[in-house]
């Protein structure tokens, strides 16, 4: 008798509790009313000039009930929520075997959304499955079911949900499948496309055909099943042949990679998914520069063969704070969505040797410091031999400057560097240009041993175009909702100084080496090839390893790195592809700064500028045949004349001298 109470007694309370449960959120849900269908404007990107980026969501288009196929329409209650017109927001013994399998699995495993739980969730909140998320997509079920239609619900539905390859909608989805408007759908395409948001990449027939037809196949059961076609339409559907290439995304769609960046930034900054973004009328305004954009892709047109797997990336940015300006993932948007200018980390080859002479200026070393260049052997402390060799195996055979050194990329010098001021050094200064990347601190490491990001090293060298200032890539200046209401704007942050002003300088100075024939030694300076195609002033930095060419480089207005290679790591072979990143870096940079007059690097306080002799690293006279201007701090600048080059005579004289006052300091310590 007393369990009968108790049950009882439980049953009441249970009972009472989900009765208070259901009254809380029926009476919240209409105290907040009905929800923003936020999805019904399109949301915009705008340039820096806040001008709108060219086919942005082309094919986002807010369709009628009647403007959609109506085989389309059954086809996906059919699939997705067969008793979409008879419940009120919940599928209760869809719930119900849901909750039993997840309590047995202990863990939020299978659901039973309906349209309008999944619109609620489309609309409003992400697809984490956590109780918390749950709780609130409930809210916004009840709402959207307590104040608009299951039509108006359905219409939502249908111009939001994702259906992979950048389609959001049903009309950018049958453009991007079928080249059509969605009313215009055949029977087996709408039954092809019901299918597909339950997995839009698993059951699209783009990335698996047999997953896609099987699905159709199901969908085309259930529609005839329930005598929605006939028979005679189930056979001409089964009998239709669906041909897919390829997505049907518009070749002519500007800046694609950026505009994922910009999307993954707006995530993080509104913690929303990226295609529920899309379709929330959002005017995101970005740091887009669309003519440097428009070249950026020229270049990749005009240098990258499309029958080839070679890929690029490329990225610039303003280092006054960090906008990116233009951006390149790769060479087809369409073909590889991969973006390899932000997520792909590759041997940076020759590219990293700016860091490491900016530790070696912080460790005494000026631009003529000189090392001798010629092939060594390095014996490590536990017995291992290192053998770095130069480009081609040319030496100069005797002393170079570290001025020449950085011109000519020479490798021994570089290595000598790293060990004198040791490899855990080189990577703990790294830190300060915002190399988050993993390094190996081993003696290679001053050869682009390590893997990073085109993104950090452009973002690096920022800091050293801008003087040493901390700055970090960012896409998105200003966010406004669809009422005009600013909901986000970049704050100017106190600039932070990370690198030492004067040695940013003269590192700048010394970067500008590449481009300069002055330099020339055992070989031509890394830029020889491309002097002829700019007429500004650059600082910059090739780099190579068997599988990447890299070339970074910057004006005091912009900065811009250009990275190709194979995204399976094969050799670049053919001598043409190994030039193309240099290429492309000069044709932008030169597009970049086509309306700009000469400029040159501001000159901080504390430096000084003496002509130099390249060949001897000391104070030119009159009769070097080569001077260059070089640039130190107070203090450090040489003091000695070349004499080298100095006529015969005065050679024997000086050399007179020279042992005239040796053999007087012999003869006082007799």
């Amino acid at each position: 008798m007393k369990m009968i109470k108790s049950l009882s007694k439980l049953f009441l309370y249970t009972g009472i509790f989900i009765a208070l449960t259901i009254g809380t959120i029926l009476t919240t849900s209409y105290v907040l009313g009905p929800p923003d269908l936020s999805n019904e404007y399109v949301t915009v990107l705008y340039d820096q000039d806040g001008g709108k980026i060219e086919n942005t969501n082309s094919y986002h288009k807010q369709l009628n009930l009647d403007e959609i196929s109506p085989l389309l329409i059954e086809a996906t209650i059919l699939v997705e929520d067969k008793n979409f017109y008879e419940h009120h927001g919940f599928d209760y013994r869809g719930i119900m075997r849901a909750i039993v399998k997840n309590i047995r699995s202990s863990r939020l495993k299978e659901g039973a959304s309906t349209i309008t739980q999944q619109y609620a969730r489309n609309l409003y909140l992400t697809h984490e499955k956590t109780w918390i998320r749950k709780i609130k997509e409930a809210f916004y079920t009840v709402r959207l079911e307590m104040f608009y239609s299951k039509d108006e619900i359905l219409r939502g539905y249908l111009n939001s949900i994702y259906y992979g390859h950048g389609a959001y909608g049903i009309e950018a989805a049958s453009h991007v499948f079928f080249e059509k408007n969605a009313k215009d759908l055949t029977l087996a395409e709408a039954a092809m496309l019901a299918g597909v948001p339950k997995g839009p990449t698993y059951y699209s027939p783009f990335n698996n055909k047999e997953n896609a037809f099987n699905r159709q196949d199901l969908i085309l059961n259930l529609l005839l099943q329930e005598n929605v076609i006939t028979q005679a339409s189930y056979y001409t559907a089964k009998k239709e042949q669906l041909q897919f290439d390829k997505p049907n995304i518009t070749n002519d769609t500007l800046a694609p990679f950026f505009e994922d960046v910009v999307l993954k930034e707006a995530k993080q900054i509104l913690g929303g998914q990226e295609e529920n973004i899309l379709t929330s009328g959002y005017r995101i305004y970005t740091t887009l520069d669309q003519h440097l954009q428009k070249e950026f892709e020229k270049k990749v047109a005009k240098y990258i063969d499309t029958k080839s797997d070679l890929e690029i990336a490329a990225i610039a940015l303003d280092p006054k704070d960090g906008g990116i300006i233009s951006l390149v993932g790769g060479k087809d948007y369409q073909q590889s969505p991969f973006n390899r200018a932000t997520d792909a980390k590759r041997m940076v080859g020759s590219t990293f040797k700016p860091f490491l002479y900016y530790a070696a200026l912080e460790n005494g070393y000026t631009a003529t410091t000189m090392l001798l260049s010629e092939p060594t052997a390095f014996v490590m402390s536990e017995g291992d031999v290192y053998k770095p060799s130069n480009y081609n195996g040319y030496y100069a055979n005797k002393p170079i400057s570290l001025a020449q050194a950085i011109a000519l990329s020479d490798n021994i010098y570089a290595v000598k560097t790293n060990l004198f001021l040791s490899p855990d050094t080189v990577a703990e200064t790294t830190k300060k240009f915002g190399i988050k990347s993993d390094l190996p601190a081993v003696p290679s490491l001053a050869l682009g041993s390590a893997s990073i990001t085109l993104l950090e090293m452009v973002q690096a060298y920022g800091r050293i175009a801008n003087g040493g200032e901390e700055i970090n890539g960012y896409t998105i200046k200003k966010i406004e909702n669809h009422k005009g209401k600013v909901i986000y704007e970049k704050k100017d942050k106190e600039k932070k100084q990370v690198l030492d002003q004067k040695k940013a300088f003269i590192l700048t100075h010394l970067m500008q080496g590449m481009f300069d024939r002055r330099l020339n030694g055992y070989m031509e300076v890394t830029g020889s090839s491309i002097i002829d195609k700019i007429h500004h002033a650059y600082a910059g930095k090739s780099g190579t390893t068997d599988s990447d060419s890299w070339m970074i480089g910057f004006s005091p207005s912009v900065v811009t790195g250009v990275w190709t290679g194979y995204d399976d790591n094969q050799p670049i072979q053919i001598a043409s592809e190994k030039s193309i990143a240099k290429n492309v870096w000069a044709e932008s940079m030169e597009a970049a700064h086509s309306m700009d007059k000469d400029y040159d690097f501001t000159i901080p306080d504390g430096i000084v500028e003496k002509v130099i002799d390249p060949e001897t690293g000391m104070l030119a006279t009159n009769d070097c045949e080569t001077r260059r201007t070089s640039y130190f701090e107070k203090g450090t600048e040489p003091t000695q004349y070349c004499t080298k080059h100095l006529p015969e005579k005065e050679q024997q004289q000086k050399q007179d001298q020279e042992d005239g006052l040796l053999k007087r300091l012999f003869d006082l310590f007799k």
